[in-house]
């Protein structure tokens, strides 16, 4: 695994048991446990959908997957501020979640641009290679 396959796989990994150790929390000290489900599950699968994706069967599959942990991290933020703006959580523990989980979604946004652009240049470059060898196929004057 490349470093920055490595640095992505642990910083999701790192997110995911933040996300669980405080989905734990919510449902001890808070009884709050359709939320804490909720959070953990999307949480959690930024770095699930990740780990697919590094094995993924082509490069759609693998972007596929990465729009996905993508989808995940916004639904995440979104718990986070309904449990702030509720004021179910503190300011520091949405602060320090809601960073993590923003600079994912920046990573994420970043990987999938990037990803498709490629894709979309080598199928262009595809199209340009059989254009050519059609082209070499035919006559002068036919």
């Amino acid at each position: 695994m490349d470093n920055f396959r490595q640095f992505l796989y642990n910083k999701c990994l790192s997110f995911s048991v933040r996300i669980v150790r405080f989905s734990q929390y919510l449902q001890k000290e808070k009884q709050l446990y359709v939320i804490s489900n909720q959070i953990c599950r999307s949480g959690t699968s930024i770095g699930a959908n990740l780990a697919e994706a590094q094995y993924g069967s082509s490069r759609k599959d693998f972007l596929a997957k990465c729009y996905i942990s993508l989808r995940e991290s916004f639904e995440t933020c979104y718990w986070l501020d309904v449990l702030f703006q509720a004021d179910l959580i503190s300011e520091r523990q949405y602060s320090s979640l809601y960073e993590d989980c923003t600079e994912l979604k920046k990573l994420f946004i970043s990987i999938t641009n990037k990803t498709k652009n490629n894709l979309k240049e080598e199928k262009a470059d595809s199209e340009h290679r059989v254009h050519d060898i059609n082209g070499m196929q035919e006559t002068p004057n036919s």
